[in-house]
Protein backbone atom coordinates (compact mmCIF):
# COMPACT_ATOMS: atom_id res chain seq x y z
CA UNK A 1 0.00 0.00 0.00
CA UNK A 2 2.27 2.45 0.69
CA UNK A 3 4.44 1.43 -2.46
CA UNK A 4 1.34 2.66 -4.14
CA UNK A 5 0.83 5.80 -2.33
CA UNK A 6 4.68 6.77 -2.92
CA UNK A 7 4.10 5.80 -6.88
CA UNK A 8 0.86 8.04 -6.84
CA UNK A 9 3.07 11.23 -5.05
CA UNK A 10 5.76 10.74 -8.19
CA UNK A 11 3.19 10.82 -10.91
CA UNK A 12 1.89 14.13 -9.50
CA UNK A 13 4.84 15.71 -9.13
CA UNK A 14 5.32 14.78 -12.41
CA UNK A 15 2.60 16.16 -13.66
CA UNK A 16 2.61 19.23 -11.54
CA UNK A 17 6.39 20.86 -12.62
CA UNK A 18 6.70 19.21 -16.65
CA UNK A 19 4.89 21.69 -18.61
CA UNK A 20 2.10 20.62 -20.50
CA UNK A 21 1.70 20.33 -24.48
CA UNK A 22 6.10 20.65 -24.20
CA UNK A 23 6.55 19.14 -27.67
CA UNK A 24 4.05 21.67 -29.07
CA UNK A 25 5.34 25.16 -27.31
CA UNK A 26 6.10 27.37 -29.85
CA UNK A 27 9.72 29.85 -29.08
CA UNK A 28 9.43 33.30 -27.79
CA UNK A 29 9.20 35.91 -30.35
CA UNK A 30 12.21 38.19 -30.44
CA UNK A 31 12.68 41.65 -29.29
CA UNK A 32 12.92 44.23 -31.71
CA UNK A 33 15.51 47.50 -31.25
CA UNK A 34 14.66 50.01 -33.65
CA UNK A 35 17.28 52.40 -34.58
CA UNK A 36 16.29 55.70 -36.12
CA UNK A 37 18.22 57.59 -38.69
CA UNK A 38 20.11 61.21 -38.48
CA UNK A 39 18.16 64.42 -37.64
CA UNK A 40 15.56 62.22 -36.47
CA UNK A 41 14.22 60.43 -33.35
CA UNK A 42 12.11 57.25 -31.84
CA UNK A 43 9.17 59.44 -32.34
CA UNK A 44 9.64 58.43 -36.43
CA UNK A 45 9.22 54.60 -35.57
CA UNK A 46 6.25 54.80 -33.65
CA UNK A 47 3.69 53.87 -36.26
CA UNK A 48 5.98 50.85 -37.28
CA UNK A 49 6.04 49.93 -32.42
CA UNK A 50 2.32 49.91 -32.46
CA UNK A 51 1.98 47.78 -35.77
CA UNK A 52 4.99 45.50 -34.09
CA UNK A 53 3.56 44.89 -30.94
CA UNK A 54 -0.05 44.05 -32.38
CA UNK A 55 1.75 41.20 -33.89
CA UNK A 56 2.77 40.13 -30.09
CA UNK A 57 6.70 41.62 -30.41
CA UNK A 58 8.28 43.72 -27.43
CA UNK A 59 10.04 46.56 -29.09
CA UNK A 60 12.23 49.13 -28.20
CA UNK A 61 12.79 52.21 -29.89
CA UNK A 62 16.32 53.86 -28.14
CA UNK A 63 16.59 57.94 -29.18
CA UNK A 64 20.11 58.45 -29.70
CA UNK A 65 22.00 61.33 -27.23
CA UNK A 66 21.28 64.88 -28.80
CA UNK A 67 18.22 63.76 -31.34
CA UNK A 68 14.46 63.68 -30.44
CA UNK A 69 13.25 64.30 -26.78
CA UNK A 70 16.84 63.96 -26.05
CA UNK A 71 18.15 67.26 -27.80
CA UNK A 72 18.84 68.73 -24.99
CA UNK A 73 21.91 66.86 -24.69
CA UNK A 74 23.12 67.85 -27.86
CA UNK A 75 27.20 68.79 -27.58
CA UNK A 76 29.39 68.55 -30.02
CA UNK A 77 31.63 66.51 -27.78
CA UNK A 78 28.53 63.53 -29.20
CA UNK A 79 29.95 61.54 -31.79
CA UNK A 80 28.83 58.05 -33.48
CA UNK A 81 30.71 55.94 -30.61
CA UNK A 82 28.15 58.02 -28.01
CA UNK A 83 25.60 56.31 -30.47
CA UNK A 84 26.40 53.25 -30.34
CA UNK A 85 27.05 53.33 -26.03
CA UNK A 86 23.42 54.74 -26.10
CA UNK A 87 21.55 51.38 -27.91
CA UNK A 88 24.83 48.73 -26.44
CA UNK A 89 23.15 50.29 -22.75
CA UNK A 90 19.70 49.93 -23.82
CA UNK A 91 19.86 46.12 -24.75
CA UNK A 92 22.79 45.69 -21.28
CA UNK A 93 20.42 47.27 -18.61
CA UNK A 94 16.85 46.37 -20.12
CA UNK A 95 18.88 42.63 -20.44
CA UNK A 96 17.29 41.89 -23.84
CA UNK A 97 18.72 38.92 -25.53
CA UNK A 98 17.37 37.58 -28.86
CA UNK A 99 17.13 41.04 -30.19
CA UNK A 100 16.36 41.78 -33.75
CA UNK A 101 18.17 45.02 -34.55
CA UNK A 102 17.07 47.08 -37.01
CA UNK A 103 18.58 50.05 -38.09
CA UNK A 104 16.70 53.14 -40.33
CA UNK A 105 19.31 54.97 -42.97
CA UNK A 106 22.76 56.98 -40.59
CA UNK A 107 21.18 54.12 -38.30
CA UNK A 108 23.05 51.36 -40.13
CA UNK A 109 26.39 52.78 -38.31
CA UNK A 110 25.36 52.73 -34.85
CA UNK A 111 23.77 49.00 -35.31
CA UNK A 112 27.21 48.15 -37.10
CA UNK A 113 29.10 49.13 -34.17
CA UNK A 114 26.17 47.70 -31.53
CA UNK A 115 27.09 44.22 -32.91
CA UNK A 116 30.85 44.18 -32.65
CA UNK A 117 29.84 45.00 -29.16
CA UNK A 118 27.07 42.23 -27.88
CA UNK A 119 26.95 39.83 -30.59
CA UNK A 120 25.89 37.48 -28.65
CA UNK A 121 22.87 39.69 -27.50
CA UNK A 122 21.86 40.20 -31.33
CA UNK A 123 19.59 37.63 -33.34
CA UNK A 124 19.95 39.08 -36.58
CA UNK A 125 20.44 42.77 -38.65
CA UNK A 126 18.06 44.90 -40.30
CA UNK A 127 19.45 47.29 -42.66
CA UNK A 128 16.32 49.73 -43.93
CA UNK A 129 18.00 51.69 -46.75
CA UNK A 130 21.01 52.16 -44.85
CA UNK A 131 24.60 52.43 -44.52
CA UNK A 132 26.45 49.63 -44.30
CA UNK A 133 30.22 50.44 -42.76
CA UNK A 134 33.35 48.88 -43.10
CA UNK A 135 36.02 49.06 -40.61
CA UNK A 136 37.63 52.74 -40.44
CA UNK A 137 34.83 54.26 -42.63
CA UNK A 138 32.59 56.77 -41.26
CA UNK A 139 29.15 58.12 -42.67
CA UNK A 140 31.14 61.12 -44.24
CA UNK A 141 33.85 58.50 -46.11
CA UNK A 142 30.74 56.23 -47.51
CA UNK A 143 29.30 58.83 -49.11
CA UNK A 144 32.14 61.24 -50.44
CA UNK A 145 31.67 63.25 -53.33
CA UNK A 146 27.27 62.35 -53.22
CA UNK A 147 27.54 64.31 -50.09
CA UNK A 148 28.11 67.56 -51.24
CA UNK A 149 24.52 68.26 -50.74
CA UNK A 150 25.64 68.46 -46.97
CA UNK A 151 28.02 70.54 -47.05
CA UNK A 152 26.10 73.46 -47.24
CA UNK A 153 23.80 72.32 -43.97
CA UNK A 154 26.90 72.09 -42.14
CA UNK A 155 26.84 75.47 -39.50
CA UNK A 156 29.95 74.90 -37.05
CA UNK A 157 29.28 71.69 -34.97
CA UNK A 158 26.15 70.94 -36.12
CA UNK A 159 24.25 69.38 -39.60
CA UNK A 160 21.62 71.97 -39.66
CA UNK A 161 18.54 70.19 -41.52
CA UNK A 162 17.17 73.06 -43.82
CA UNK A 163 13.79 71.38 -44.43
CA UNK A 164 12.91 72.23 -40.57
CA UNK A 165 11.77 75.60 -39.92
CA UNK A 166 11.94 77.16 -36.46
CA UNK A 167 8.11 77.87 -35.96
CA UNK A 168 7.57 74.11 -36.54
CA UNK A 169 6.07 72.09 -33.89
CA UNK A 170 7.76 69.04 -32.28
CA UNK A 171 8.41 66.17 -33.26
CA UNK A 172 10.38 67.25 -35.78
CA UNK A 173 14.09 66.91 -36.85
CA UNK A 174 16.72 68.48 -34.99
CA UNK A 175 20.72 69.40 -35.56
CA UNK A 176 22.68 66.30 -36.02
CA UNK A 177 26.05 66.98 -33.52
CA UNK A 178 28.76 66.82 -37.01
CA UNK A 179 31.05 64.45 -35.22
CA UNK A 180 28.36 61.58 -35.63
CA UNK A 181 28.92 61.56 -39.33
CA UNK A 182 33.03 61.95 -39.12
CA UNK A 183 34.22 59.77 -36.61
CA UNK A 184 35.42 56.53 -37.97
CA UNK A 185 33.77 53.13 -36.66
CA UNK A 186 35.85 50.52 -34.74
CA UNK A 187 35.07 47.22 -35.73
CA UNK A 188 36.85 44.12 -34.08
CA UNK A 189 34.41 41.32 -33.10
CA UNK A 190 34.83 38.64 -35.80
CA UNK A 191 31.64 37.49 -33.57
CA UNK A 192 29.55 39.94 -35.24
CA UNK A 193 30.41 38.54 -38.88
CA UNK A 194 28.30 35.58 -38.13
CA UNK A 195 25.02 37.64 -37.33
CA UNK A 196 22.11 36.92 -39.85
CA UNK A 197 21.79 40.19 -41.67
CA UNK A 198 18.58 41.40 -44.00
CA UNK A 199 19.08 44.44 -46.43
CA UNK A 200 15.91 46.01 -47.33
CA UNK A 201 16.59 48.90 -49.96
CA UNK A 202 13.50 51.37 -50.38
CA UNK A 203 12.73 52.08 -53.63
CA UNK A 204 10.29 54.71 -54.94
CA UNK A 205 7.58 53.81 -57.56
CA UNK A 206 8.55 54.11 -61.09
CA UNK A 207 12.50 54.17 -60.44
CA UNK A 208 15.31 52.04 -61.23
CA UNK A 209 16.62 50.49 -58.45
CA UNK A 210 19.95 50.88 -59.20
CA UNK A 211 19.40 54.68 -59.36
CA UNK A 212 18.22 54.77 -55.83
CA UNK A 213 20.66 56.72 -53.20
CA UNK A 214 21.19 53.54 -51.41
CA UNK A 215 21.83 51.36 -54.20
CA UNK A 216 25.49 51.24 -53.58
CA UNK A 217 24.96 50.06 -49.84
CA UNK A 218 22.72 47.67 -50.94
CA UNK A 219 25.62 46.11 -53.46
CA UNK A 220 28.04 46.09 -50.40
CA UNK A 221 25.57 44.01 -48.35
CA UNK A 222 24.92 41.47 -51.44
CA UNK A 223 28.64 41.28 -51.65
CA UNK A 224 28.60 40.15 -48.06
CA UNK A 225 26.01 37.16 -48.69
CA UNK A 226 23.19 39.10 -47.07
CA UNK A 227 19.49 38.60 -47.59
CA UNK A 228 18.72 41.33 -50.11
CA UNK A 229 14.58 42.69 -50.31
CA UNK A 230 12.99 45.31 -51.97
CA UNK A 231 10.20 47.98 -50.97
CA UNK A 232 8.24 50.45 -52.77
CA UNK A 233 8.62 53.45 -50.70
CA UNK A 234 10.44 56.79 -50.37
CA UNK A 235 13.48 56.63 -48.40
CA UNK A 236 11.42 56.73 -45.13
CA UNK A 237 8.88 53.69 -45.12
CA UNK A 238 8.00 54.17 -41.49
CA UNK A 239 6.06 57.40 -42.67
CA UNK A 240 5.32 56.08 -46.21
CA UNK A 241 4.77 52.38 -46.20
CA UNK A 242 4.48 51.25 -42.40
CA UNK A 243 2.48 48.10 -43.11
CA UNK A 244 4.49 46.85 -45.53
CA UNK A 245 7.79 47.35 -43.26
CA UNK A 246 6.58 45.71 -40.59
CA UNK A 247 5.39 42.61 -42.84
CA UNK A 248 9.16 42.29 -44.03
CA UNK A 249 10.69 42.53 -40.63
CA UNK A 250 7.95 40.48 -39.12
CA UNK A 251 8.75 38.16 -42.35
CA UNK A 252 12.78 38.06 -41.57
CA UNK A 253 13.13 38.45 -37.97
Amino acid sequence: MRAKIATLGLLILFLTTVPANTQTQKPAKPTFVIVHGAWGGSWAFRKVDALLREKGFIVYRPSLTGLGERVHLATPAVALSTHIDDVVNTILFEDLHDVVLVGHSYGGMVITGVADRVPDRIRRLIYVDAMVPNDGESLQSIIGARGAWIKPMIQGDYIVPPWVKPEQPVPKDVPQPLKTFTEPIVLKNKAALQIPAIYILTVEAGKEPKTDDFAAQAERAKTRGWTISQLTSDHNPQWSAPEALVELLEKNK
